[in-house]
């Protein structure tokens, strides 16, 4: 069987990129320390993956402060938006066409 993998976007390879996408997918923010309890990631894993995000202009950031606590927010862009349903229909695709 021949694999198709026209519309799969490499950022969206790792299972961390795809759970912050899922994420932000349904909700409009998720800050930076629920985000990394509902992955179960470390600190430093997750910042790297959304920064890999950040860079493609998948990911937005939005910082502020509670009372004078920092607090960092992530939102899906609309580029994200589409990169991410252009790879879900990429990934249906592909099930429809193994079944």
């Amino acid at each position: 069987m021949k694999l198709l993998i026209n519309g799969f976007h490499k950022a969206f390879e790792s299972r961390i990129r795809l759970g912050i996408m899922s994420a932000l997918a349904i909700n409009d923010k998720f800050d930076f320390n629920a985000l990394k309890e509902f992955l179960e990631v470390t600190d430093g894993n997750l910042a790297s993956h959304i920064k890999a995000l950040e860079k493609e202009e998948f990911v937005g950031v939005e910082k502020s402060f509670i009372g004078k606590k920092p607090n960092t927010k992530y939102f899906m862009t609309p580029k994200g938006k589409k990169a991410f349903e252009n790879h879900l229909k990429a990934l249906e695709n592909l099930i429809k066409k193994s079944g």
